[in-house]
């Protein structure tokens, strides 16, 4: 099967196969860019004046590791490395963690100053650490630390196995019988949208050599989870699970919410990349089926996984968009490229809750216009 774009180097394009023009294409990418960096009103970009920068949760004025290893990837694939040892230099000055039980991981979130909220990572920011360093190694070399990007990928995913083994009270960013990512170490339970089979396909290959073999497994494992915890109606995945599938209520009474909404893009990039298990693009025709035909364009509320829904509205209605038309990489359904036309046409969402939407609607960008690309 192996005709993903790490066998064939092709990456698709599917903005290119609605009919926009390349030069339109790489136009809106980079306009895009430009606006969430260093456009003044509406950018999640602040650099500080000691070379250092962090992304904004514009919602929550702090700096999340899920934020900062976003920016990183996304400077790695826009070649910006000065933008990257900026963001770099920032999440290991104040947000990583150099004793207690944590030490080695990174506290999820800080003050813009630095300052932090908690003191516990966030499982998801660590994998996107790894590997955002990983492709920064491969594209640009590595230098002087903390600048010696491949080895601090290595050292990241070194502690996400075996902190239990490397520090006193730790416990593992992942669950060494079901190879699943866990919400946060100490959780016995996990969230669909931080199984990236696709990342780890790539941490078996440049991790740890005696760790390689469970990245793989983790690979597998990861894609196997997406077909239990996604419902088989909706294909609408929980935001939180348990490691048999079944939707664990958190914070709130809904499930398929902001966090969820992730699982289609995930499940798009890793078909892009691998497309190792075409099925999982099922997942993508039954939620893509499912919000044509339930619901009107960007007038989404919070679901059960069965799409019932609540007198509440989505927090984040174009990362639905994007991240449902990014999720088109693995659908074959009849609305696939309706999605993609459909998420071309919308822009960018403004005002103090636009972090999250922007950041998924640059990686769909990326995506879709089969520019988000291996470096390893």
């Amino acid at each position: 099967m192996q005709n993903g774009a790490f066998y064939t180097g092709k990456y698709p394009n599917l903005f290119a196969e609605i009919g926009i023009a390349q030069n339109k294409i790489e136009q809106k990418i980079n306009d895009t860019f430009n606006t969430m960096f260093f456009d003044p009103e509406e950018k999640i970009y602040f650099e500080t004046d000691d070379d250092m920068a962090y992304m904004l949760d514009t919602g929550n004025n702090d700096a999340r590791t899920e934020g900062m290893s976003y920016g990183m990837m996304m400077a790695v694939q826009m070649d910006r490395k000065d933008i990257f040892d900026r963001l770099w230099r920032f999440a290991k000055t104040y947000m990583y963690q150099t004793s207690g039980k944590y030490q080695g991981y990174f506290a999820w979130s800080v003050r813009p100053d630095g300052t932090k909220n908690a003191e516990g990572p966030a499982p998801d920011g660590e994998e996107y650490f790894a590997m955002d360093l990983f492709f920064a190694s491969k594209r640009w070399g590595d230098g002087e630390p903390p600048f010696d990007y491949s080895a601090q990928a290595r050292d990241i995913l070194r502690h996400c196995l075996h902190q239990d083994e490397l520090v006193e009270g730790g416990e593992p960013m992942w669950d060494p019988s079901t190879h699943y990512i866990k919400f946060v170490p100490e959780a016995s339970f996990t969230d669909p949208s931080y199984h990236l089979p696709h990342f780890y396909e790539l941490f078996a290959l440049a991790a740890d050599e005696s760790d390689r073999p469970f990245w793989k497994k983790a690979a597998k494992a990861s894609r196997r989870y997406l077909h239990i915890c996604c419902d088989k109606d909706t294909g609408m995945a929980p935001e939180y699970a348990e490691f048999d599938g079944t939707p664990k209520k958190l914070f709130h009474e809904w499930e398929f919410y902001s966090d969820a909404y992730r699982v289609a893009m995930n499940i798009g990039l890793d078909a892009a990349w691998f497309n190792e298990d075409e099925s999982l693009g099922e997942i993508v025709d039954k939620l893509q089926a499912f919000l044509s035909e339930n619901t009107k364009l960007g007038e989404y509320k919070a679901y059960t996984i069965k799409g019932e829904p609540f007198d509440e509205p989505a927090l984040h209605p174009i990362a639905i968009i994007a991240t449902t038309a990014a999720g088109s990489l693995a659908a074959k359904g009849r609305y696939r490229l309706q999605w993609v036309k459909d998420f071309w046409q919308t822009p960018l969402r403004r005002g103090n809750r636009r972090y999250y939407d922007n950041c998924l609607y640059f990686f769909s960008l990326l995506m879709l216009g089969g520019q988000y690309r291996i470096y390893i």
